[in-house]
């Protein structure tokens, strides 16, 4: 069985700071791309950015320049840093990753629980 686990989550003060985490455990054989989504109330789920296994990068425009992502292959984690908060990045954020599990023959989608992101102005 395979689980991501974040953490990091928080309210913090616009202009502010804050560095999720999201580690994946479990029967793992290889892990493809792995990625960060929010959620805001009343809005649909939206990729925030994205991070291949060779380290290729992907970002939504509302984020580039302020979000970092990043990953430890070693350690199967992949890490959001939050830079210049808004209060338009109030949401739940989501860890997602493609994963190919011990004895399955394709990757597979899989989701964290969430973790709340507060900005207040």
């Amino acid at each position: 069985q395979v689980q991501l686990v974040e953490s990091g989550g928080g309210l913090v003060q616009a202009g502010g700071s804050l560095r999720l985490s999201c580690a994946a455990s479990g029967s793992i054989f290889s892990i493809n791309a792995m990625g960060w989504y929010r959620q805001a109330p009343g809005k649909q789920r939206e990729l925030v950015a994205l991070i291949t296994y060779g380290g290729t990068t992907n970002y939504a425009d509302s984020v580039k320049g302020r979000f970092t992502i990043s990953r430890d292959n070693a350690k199967n984690t992949v890490y959001l840093q939050m830079n210049t908060l808004k209060p338009g990045d109030t949401a739940v954020y989501y860890c997602n990753a493609e994963i190919l599990g011990l004895g399955f023959s394709r990757y597979l989608d899989y989701w964290g629980q969430g973790t709340q992101v507060t900005v207040s102005s």
